[in-house]
């Protein structure tokens, strides 16, 4: 019921009781605005309650607090210079004609051909390595590493015993002296420590060259210095050609290298190596020289891949180009560094 007074007339206060509502609205009237104060926005948010479930497709809301991090760009490919793919090709194809062609002029007591043939290459990679790697006292380096390259001929064609150890002890000695010499300028000092793998790297690399020379002196080493050599010629070259061509799928953005490159220069150098080992005599036979093969052209074509992974890097930090030259002879000259000691130690282990 209503009260009996009328609503402009004083109301009496109460004194205890809980305090009465607000009068309930006349019929046919509609509710009287609210008058009360504003509630804040962070106040009303802060409210517990329930809310409302999200419905299905409707994208969830966003805190305030988050922010929005920037996508990343995508990188775009380095493009693939055909006729440059097809010059490191042909430079890897000469190279190993020059290594198989100069192992076949050695003979017992006729080995110095052989290691001149061996030393001009290894004054090759000494060249390219210093200057793509760029170590500090280049100069020194590189003296020190011509030096180590002769002294390891010299051993591998004058010792009584045909093994590795006298190269493994120029290469340490190499590498030690390499250090000190870096070690005595202030200025190189700095640097000497960030510079220890690219040091190790064109030291022992010269002196796994030599490692030819050894294989020479050990029967069934001239054959297996052909077969190895073939299958890693043959795979750098193939590698190359099929970049020239088909440069697909990509490995890195960074790296003008394809996968299709790779896995065929490997297929294509194993079975080289097969065919070629149909025509040799005892110990080897087709399936023999397709695992020698096989592994002296995974080692020399993943070497090759690797050093364009290196000097991606090394643009990608900032460090200025190198010599043209120098830079895409590298890549095959380490490709072959590397096959000559597995084509050793598959000598020894699988013949």
């Amino acid at each position: 019921m209503f009260p009996s007074t009328s609503p402009d007339a004083g109301r009496e206060s109460w004194s205890d009781g809980p305090r009465p509502g607000p009068a309930a609205p006349t019929r046919g009237h509609p509710p009287a605005p609210r008058t009360g104060p504003a509630v804040a926005e962070g106040e009303r948010r802060g409210r517990g309650g329930p809310r409302r479930a999200r419905r299905a497709g409707e994208p969830a809301r966003r805190s305030e607090d988050e922010v929005d991090e920037p996508e990343e760009e995508p990188v775009a490919p380095v493009e693939v210079h055909r006729p440059l793919a097809l010059t490191i090709a042909g430079f890897a194809a000469l190279l190993g004609v020059g290594l198989v062609l100069g192992a076949q002029t050695s003979g017992p007591g006729h080995r110095l051909p052989f290691a001149f043939i061996v030393f001009g290459v290894q004054l090759l990679f000494v060249l390219a390595w210093t200057m793509a790697m760029r170590p500090p006292a280049l100069l020194l380096v590189g003296g020190i590493s011509a030096a180590v390259a002769a002294a390891a001929d010299i051993a591998a064609v004058q010792s009584d015993v045909a093994g590795l150890a006298p190269l493994g002890y120029l290469a340490v000695g190499g590498f030690l002296a390499a250090v000190l010499g870096q070690l005595v300028r202030r200025v190189d000092r700095v640097r000497v420590t960030d510079s220890l793998g690219a040091t190790l790297l064109i030291v022992v690399g010269v002196v796994a060259f030599g490692t030819l020379i050894v294989l020479s002196r050990i029967p069934a080493g001239t054959q297996a210095i052909t077969v190895c050599l073939t299958a890693s010629g043959v795979a750098l070259t193939v590698a190359r050609l099929t970049d020239a061509v088909l440069p697909w799928p990509r490995l890195a953005p960074q790296v003008p290298r394809g996968a299709a490159g790779v896995v065929a220069g490997a297929m294509v150098g194993t079975l080289g190596s097969a065919l070629l080992g149909s025509y040799l005599v005892t110990p080897f036979t087709p399936t023999r020289a397709a695992v020698i093969g096989l592994v002296a052209a995974v080692t020399a074509v993943l070497s090759d891949l690797a050093v364009g992974y290196a000097e991606a890097g090394r643009l990608m930090a900032g460090e200025p180009p190198t010599m043209w030259v120098a830079r895409h002879m590298q890549g095959p000259l380490g490709g072959f560094a590397l096959a000559a000691p597995a084509a050793y130690a598959m000598c020894m282990l699988f013949l």
